[in-house]
């Protein structure tokens, strides 16, 4: 049965290590007969929340503020699987990523509750090191205080320079994770 999937990549670098992640996970995904929609947050209009509780008023524009969120809210609502994807940027994700996460606060403002919608989900990410722990926390967290379930994590270190990532094991694991979702 195939799934909806949809990927934050908060990412700067178009062509990254993260992007290779993606392609990679996207590749697999798509083979499973998934529909994948990827936004490279980093060339869009996104703002900060300004943390006012004025949304969830309207389910199709959840948020008061109107960008590029417009876009993606649509998406996510339908979405099955949300796969966050960054660099490592000071033992987190980045700024990018978790920008376009807390606006998605809005959807949860819809529920009476503050429920936040049922999803699974998936980290990908790129570093120049290997300390992910503070990520994996977050993360983790993350999943458990929003009701999710973690489909799988990949996490590929070392990789700094546009290009490090080639020939990494990280690739085959990023493929086989988008592969299996859906089987």
């Amino acid at each position: 049965m195939s799934k909806k999937i949809i990927i934050l990549n908060g990412s700067p670098r178009k062509n990254g290590n993260t992007a290779g992640l993606i392609r990679e996970f996207t590749k697999g995904a798509e083979s499973a007969g998934n529909i994948v929609t990827e936004f490279f947050l980093d060339g869009m209009n996104v703002n900060g929340c300004k943390g006012c509780f004025g949304g969830g008023k309207n389910s199709d524009s959840p948020c008061v503020q109107k960008d590029d969120m417009e876009k993606i809210y649509p998406v996510y609502k339908e979405a099955d699987i949300v796969v966050l994807a960054s660099p490592l940027y000071y033992w987190s994700i980045s700024g990018q990523l978790k920008t376009a996460f807390d606006r998605l606060f809005a959807v949860a403002e819809c529920d009476p509750d503050y429920r936040n919608p049922k999803k699974e989900s998936i980290l990908l990410m790129a570093a120049e090191g290997n300390g992910f722990e503070e990520s994996l926390y977050w993360y983790d967290r993350l999943e458990k205080h929003l009701g999710w379930k973690s489909l799988g994590k990949v996490l590929c270190g070392g990789v700094m320079a546009i290009g490090d990532i080639k020939d990494r094991p990280e690739l085959a694991e990023a493929y086989e994770l988008g592969k299996i979702i859906g089987s």
